[in-house]
């Protein structure tokens, strides 16, 4: 081979290095999660795309490609106005309590 290592001294060189450092071969543990903590309010897109996933598949009931829903629905999202997408945004968090 060119360069003068074979494939096996450039193995052992490698595996010098893996065990170098301090703690080398330590995971750190991660924190117990909690399952009663409650969970953040839905987003005003969320609360868009849930009724607006019933509303495609009423209308395409014969398409079943998850990317055609979200770009149609990231469509419509960016051609709505602000003032509807702050009232999906309060409804959501009405709908978390």
């Amino acid at each position: 081979m060119k360069g003068g290592q074979t494939k096996s001294d450039s193995m052992q060189a490698g595996n010098k290095l893996k065990g170098k450092g301090a703690g080398a071969g330590k995971r750190a543990k991660k924190a117990a999660k909690d399952p009663n903590k409650p969970k953040r309010p839905a987003s005003a897109f969320f609360v868009f795309m849930e009724e607006f996933r019933k509303q495609y598949k009423e209308a395409n009931p014969d398409n079943r490609s998850v990317s055609a829903v979200g770009k149609a629905g990231g469509e419509k999202w960016k051609s709505m106005t602000d003032a509807v997408k702050s009232s999906l945004c309060t409804e959501g968090r009405e709908a978390q309590k």
